[in-house]
């Protein structure tokens, strides 16, 4: 009896602590006690449990993919939806902190290639890979300089000793996962195709010249078809217990058929014509690629938690353009010409060396402190011929080539970096604090000698704190600063002149980098079933990178000037509530009031709007699954300082259901905008020399059919150094992606 005793007493504290049990055999137990008095016939005693999802830290939001049930069948995309901070339309659109200013680290450190093509591989990865997503809100000052407002790191599922392989199969995406002795390796390929229909693009534009009067009304329509590839390969190799060597290489390369049509007509005030004509384009050699390699050595002492990490990495990006414009049906065109062919050659190459190295310096204080080189360089190559225009008339005959230009480009950026970072941890309080110092010299030259030669020595230090307090078990309250720095790219740079019938763009080669403030509050209450999660925050600049636009003569001149002055207050707001059994809502809001400004010529742009996503999960019969969204942005937002953005809204459905042994067989369908042909999407110009009304339509209606396979036991997946390189501080240049 006091054996059986103890039995049931056990099972209520264990209840309470909300661990899972379940006893199968039918059985009759009676128990007495001082205080309990229980007796009951057991069918089947289930005590249910939710372990907590996700998790505050000093500097980051964690989302535990494997504690998630639904993780077995879904991907990474699907998993997105459910993290704080992070929202997903559903086209795919990722945004971190309601901006789409974020980059991405595997594992802890950086992976260009993954931030680059995140759309495409996350909507393949199947999420029973991932251990865990996080959003490092505050990444410190190891990186905090590296231009973006937070990281999205993916940490993979912790390796193991276990012998063999392991993999997926999907339609679009493979993975291999084997492991002999010391040595683990994982090899992924994907591929990703996109159809003519599928890419449908209309656009319609109604501009008034402030200058003329005039009016220009516009038209094109086109479609970029084309394929995706993408892969990767990882190796890490346990030298011993203290020392890992790892490596990487990996990258993505795609080519599209974009091609359409278009018309353009001028008229005077009084609503007479001026000119028109129509247009066909063809890009036949659109192509990008970019690949990068990375080894890590990762040396830790006796002393718990010291490390020495010495990385290097390479990175590569090739972009090449073949645009062709012919010009028909024109009446009294302003140009002297029936078409024309531009070709753009852009290389991008980044070799970066880092060392960190991490010293606790006793019971809960940590001192984190490393250096980094950067060499960038950046080339382009622009021609653009002009083809001749035959006219039969009295008084002109334009015959043979009528212009040509070709302008090269290189511009070389070396930065040295150095920063320290204090840790500090000890009961309710966390805290962090770091200094950054970045020297940067720029240069840039004319190899066809139609330039002169300049260069620039640049000094930034960047500061960055944080401070979390525990209020309970449940609640907390984080305070930080951190700041960040944009270096313009070469397609901001380049001051090689590119011009149509309507327009002329050029880069500015005297452009320097900016810096970027924020300050956020973050109050999390995090429960089983319920997590809520308020974040106010204030961003500002001065002397950011903006767009300059002017017109003359109808037609609109394009440069770039750091004179932007930057202002946003938001509000990000997260809700997941698990209101009963196989039912989950997600909602994600981002509430924000953007200011822009060009003080220099009297222009501001600013409004309130609300980015929104709300998710409904529900678990069915016959190990159905149903996801039903809504997401879109309420209200008129800014757009830099010309124009503004209004109101969108979007929805899906999707329904999946798993088969055979630990669900490794899943098969699903679903609904993009089923009951909407075209999303349609507004935009107006407010400031400069000009207004005008622009309509886009795109297409939204697209049906899916996925089936996903899992095979093998292993539960390895390839080691990697906990800290790495990581640069995305470029802004306006191809090694942002295509």
């Amino acid at each position: 009896m006091k054996h059986i005793r103890l039995v049931c007493l056990s099972l209520l504290l264990i209840a309470k602590a909300g661990v899972t049990m379940a006893q199968t055999q039918k059985d009759s137990t009676t128990v007495s006690s001082d205080s309990i008095t229980w007796s009951k016939e057991l069918e089947g005693v289930v005590v249910k449990a939710q372990k907590q999802l996700i998790k505050q830290e000093i500097d980051r939001i964690g989302y535990d993919v494997q504690a998630d049930e639904e993780s077995k069948t879904q991907t990474v995309m699907d998993m997105l939806r459910k993290v704080p901070m992070v929202t997903v339309d559903g086209q795919d659109n990722i945004l971190v902190k309601g901006n789409s200013s974020f980059k991405i680290y595997k594992n802890g450190h950086y992976d260009p290639s993954l931030s680059k093509n995140a759309k495409e591989t996350f909507k393949s990865m199947p999420a029973s890979m991932v251990k865990r997503i996080e959003v490092i809100t505050d990444p410190g000052a190891r990186e905090d300089a590296e231009g973006v407002d937070a990281i999205l790191n993916i940490v993979m599922v912790d390796g193991s000793k276990m012998q063999g392989m392991t993999g997926v199969v999907s339609a679009s995406y493979t993975s291999l996962t084997g492991q002999m002795g010391k040595l683990l390796a994982s090899l992924d390929y994907g591929y990703g195709g996109m159809s003519s229909r599928s890419t449908v693009s209309i656009t319609d534009t109604d501009r008034k010249y402030l200058d003329t009067g005039n009016r220009m009304q516009s038209h094109s329509d086109g479609t970029n078809p084309g394929a995706i590839h993408y892969s990767n390969l990882n190796a890490s190799y346990d030298i011993d217990s203290l020392n890992l060597l790892s490596a990487s290489f990996g990258g993505y390369f795609y080519k599209l058929n974009v091609q359409g049509d278009g018309s353009t007509a001028l008229t005077n005030p009084s609503g007479l014509p001026v000119y028109s004509f129509n247009n066909h384009y063809w890009m036949p050699g659109y192509s990008h690629s970019s690949w990068n390699g990375r080894m890590d050595y990762e040396h830790k002492t006796r002393r718990k938690g010291e490390r020495l990490t010495l990385s290097y990495m390479l990175a590569l990006t090739r972009q090449h353009t073949d645009q062709e414009n012919t010009y028909s049906d024109l009446v009294n065109a302003p140009f002297r010409y029936t078409g024309s062919l531009q070709t753009e050659r852009e290389r991008f190459t980044e070799h970066t060396f880092q060392a960190d190295w991490l010293r606790p310096l006793g019971k809960g204080h940590q001192l984190e402190i490393g250096t980094k080189y950067i060499y960038r360089n950046n080339n382009s190559r622009n021609t653009q011929n002009f083809f001749d225009l035959k006219v039969q008339s009295d008084y002109v005959d334009y015959s043979g080539i009528d212009m040509q230009t070709n302008n090269e480009f290189e511009h070389t950026t070396r930065v040295l970096a150095g920063y320290a970072d204090y840790i500090y941890n000890h009961k309710k309080w966390s805290a962090r604090a770091g200094l950054r110092y970045e020297y940067s010299y720029m240069k840039g030259q004319y190899p066809d000698g139609k330039g002169n030669t300049f260069d620039k020595h640049l000094s930034d230090w960047v500061p960055q704190a944080s401070l979390k307090y525990q209020l309970t078990d449940a609640q907390s309250l984080k305070l930080s600063l951190t700041t960040s720095i944009n270096r313009p790219g070469i397609s901001y740079l380049n001051p090689a002149i590119v011009t149509s019938p309507t327009s002329v763009h050029y880069g500015n080669a005297n452009l320097v980098s900016s810096h970027t403030q924020h300050i956020s509050l973050i109050y999390s209450y995090i429960l089983p079933k319920l997590t809520l999660q308020i974040a106010p925050a204030y961003n500002f600049s001065s002397k950011g990178i903006s767009t300059i636009e002017t017109a003359k003569n109808d037609v609109r001149y394009t440069t770039y000037d750091n004179i932007l002055r930057y202002r946003r207050f938001s509000v990000e707001q997260y809700v997941q509530w698990k209101p009963f059994d196989g039912t989950t809502v997600v909602i994600n809001n981002n509430l924000r009031y953007v200011h822009y400004e060009n003080p220099n010529l009297g222009y501001r742009t600013f409004g309130w709007s609300d980015y929104f996503f709300a998710n409904l999960s529900q678990k069915l019969p016959w190990n159905l699954l149903l996801y039903m969204a809504a997401y879109g942005k309420i209200g008129h937002s800014p757009n830099g300082i010309y124009y503004m953005q209004h109101s969108y809204q979007g929805y899906y459905f999707s329904l999946q259901r798993s088969f055979l042994k630990d669900n490794r067989l899943t098969v699903r369908i679903g609904a993009n905008a089923p009951f909407n042909k075209y999303w349609t999407s507004e935009a107006e110009t407010v400031n400069g020399d000009y207004r005008d009304f622009q309509q886009s339509w795109n297409n939204a209606r697209s049906f899916t059919l996925s089936v996903t396979w899992r095979f093998g036991s292993l539960k390895a997946s390839v080691k990697k150094a906990e800290h790495s390189i990581d640069n995305d501080d470029v802004v306006g240049g191809i090694s942002k992606g295509g």
